[in-house]
């Protein structure tokens, strides 16, 4: 198997983290070489968060370099135009209709852009765009709007259901297992 790369980005308390655990378990169970790479920055305050995901035969390098993923999972509207240049040119992205302002347009120096679905189908044209907090809401719990986004990936991927409920069932808190996975099937179903 060739390597393959996912980006995940998004703003701290979104759940990214978590989502690549999930996807270092699946990966994992399905006999690959997986290598994670976490940026933080100022995560606890609602900054950038960057996960490089990366699986195959055998990986040398946990980072993706700009122009290399083949998927982009972004938990933010203008953190995947930030990140959309990191996309291979047929590369595809996930993208939570969420728009999250950062503090500098909560203090006034800057607006948020209203273009920005526009500006990523310029680079992405075929850019799938999902209201994934809506769903958690739903759901109940605005904690899995990150399993809804991973149950939107796992129909681009050639992974039965199971296997990502197993990943979800090993990595997620045991109380919140169905929660969870409530989430991923409704991402899953909803494509």
């Amino acid at each position: 198997m060739d390597t393959r790369s996912i980006l995940i980005v998004g703003v701290g308390g979104q759940g990214t983290l978590l989502a690549s655990r999930v996807l270092g378990s699946l990966f994992v169970d399905l006999g690959c070489d997986v290598k994670i790479s976490e940026v933080h920055g100022m995560a606890q305050r609602g900054g950038s968060v960057v996960t490089h995901v990366r699986y195959g035969t055998k990986v040398f390098s946990p980072l993706v370099e700009p122009g290399t993923a083949d998927i982009l999972l972004a938990f933010e509207k203008m953190e995947a135009l930030r990140w959309i240049h990191f996309l291979k040119e047929q590369g595809r992205a996930i993208i939570n209709s969420q728009e999250i302002e950062p503090m500098s347009v909560i203090m006034g120096a800057y607006e948020y852009p209203k273009d920005l679905e526009d500006r990523i189908r310029k680079v992405c044209p075929g850019a799938v765009f999902f209201d994934a907090l809506a769903v958690a809401k739903e759901l109940g719990n605005i904690k899995v709007a990150n399993m809804v986004l991973i149950g939107v990936l796992a129909r681009l991927l050639d992974i039965a259901p199971q296997m990502w409920e197993k990943a979800i069932k090993t990595v997620v808190p045991p109380k919140t297992v169905e929660i969870n996975l409530r989430a991923f099937h409704r991402g899953y179903n909803w494509i």
